[in-house]
């Protein structure tokens, strides 16, 4: 399957206005835009704009309310449960990183919590949100139920991504991550590649390894066992174990905490894909100066990028780093397409009325 590049600046007008085509607000398809396309500038394809196809299935088919109204339900100065009415996740985590800031430049922290959301983009997206006001940000979310927990055969954790950030010069730090071996965006490109998996992704129905892309995920679908590994692998000896722990820490801190769904009861509500999140803001202040902090991370991230290195590698990386280096190239080269991801952009346009600002291919 061949790759082009298209400009990431009409790339951008595209999607704005095929959100505004669905008759989400000038100011709502911008926010979306802003999420979705930060994960082409970081070079995260699986969450890009080949995800745009899943957005299209969820607003047509109802999981997404245009005119949700989202509500608070519990507060204190520290911390919030937002009720989302099945508003676009992009749209509710802009609101809820908000809110968790304000209270942090209020009270040194902020912890906010969402029940009945929908997929939200990439959690480092709204960790950085913090980054940019001199905070550490934090963000989780649960997702349907994918991971087959250690000596299972049935999912019933999400990918159940954890992120962090925090200033750091020259580039923030910035983790984040799923708490299985792979996001299932990463099998959604795999299947338009037409490429197997490596062994020691996914099981299949029976619990045994698969390398079928195309059977792990109609399993996923169909509800008929298997899934992806935690982080770690399958058993003990690679510390799978470890990443299905990571998984449930983000399932305690969004689906527990918010009165929201586990992940195991994700997209089986008619209608409704009652997805959880949290949103943590922390002024590091709180801890002594702020310069001072920031200047001992920065000599630390320094002192492990001096470290030696393995024989044959020049460069240690920092988290981040390599998504900052990743936007310069796509803002410079342009984005890269799958052409499958690229005819479904056509058939979107065509949808929304957003045909006249398809871009065309670079190359």
């Amino acid at each position: 399957m061949q790759y082009h590049h298209v400009s990431y600046e009409q790339l951008e007008t595209f999607c704005r206005e095929v959100f505004k085509g669905y008759h989400f607000t000038e100011e709502e398809s911008r926010q979306i835009t802003d999420v979705l396309l930060a994960a082409d500038l970081s070079g995260i394809e699986s969450h890009g704009i080949q995800r745009l196809i899943r957005y299209h299935q969820e607003i047509t088919g109802g999981l997404v309310k245009l005119d949700a109204k989202p509500e608070v339900v519990f507060e204190t100065p520290l911390s919030a449960v937002i009720e989302g009415n099945d508003c676009m996740g992009q749209t509710l985590g802009i609101r809820a990183m908000n809110m968790a800031i304000d209270k942090a430049r209020q009270h040194g922290f902020g912890m906010i919590t969402v029940r009945n959301s929908n997929h939200y983009g990439i959690a480092g997206y709204y960790a950085k949100m913090a980054v940019k006001e001199d905070m550490i940000g934090m963000c989780m979310t649960n997702t349907e139920a994918i991971m087959v927990p250690t000596f299972g055969r049935q999912a019933m954790l999400g990918t159940n991504p954890i992120a962090f950030a925090m200033p750091a010069d020259p580039v923030p730090f910035s983790f984040d991550a799923a708490t299985t071996v792979v996001p299932r965006g990463k099998l959604e490109v795999y299947v338009k590649r037409g490429n197997g998996l490596p062994q020691g992704w996914a099981l299949d129905e029976t619990g045994h390894d698969s390398t079928d892309p195309n059977r792990v995920l109609k399993n996923i679908i169909a509800k008929a066992g298997g899934g992806i590994l935690p982080l770690g692998g399958s058993g003990e000896l690679t510390s799978g174990y470890k990443g299905y722990g990571f998984a449930m820490l983000c399932e305690i801190c969004t689906a527990i905490l918010s009165g929201g769904t586990t992940s195991n009861y994700i997209y089986k509500t008619p209608g409704r894909a009652n997805i959880a999140q949290c949103f943590i803001a922390l002024d590091y202040g709180m801890f002594g100066d702020k310069q001072a902090i920031r200047a001992a991370l920065d000599r630390y991230l320094q002192e492990i990028r001096d470290s030696d290195k393995a024989e044959g590698q020049e460069r240690i990386f920092i988290h981040g780093e390599k998504s900052a280096e990743a936007r310069e190239r796509v803002l410079r080269e342009g984005v890269s397409l799958n052409e499958k991801t690229y005819e479904e952009m056509k058939m979107i346009a065509a949808y929304t009325g957003a045909e006249a600002y398809l871009p065309p291919y670079l190359d």
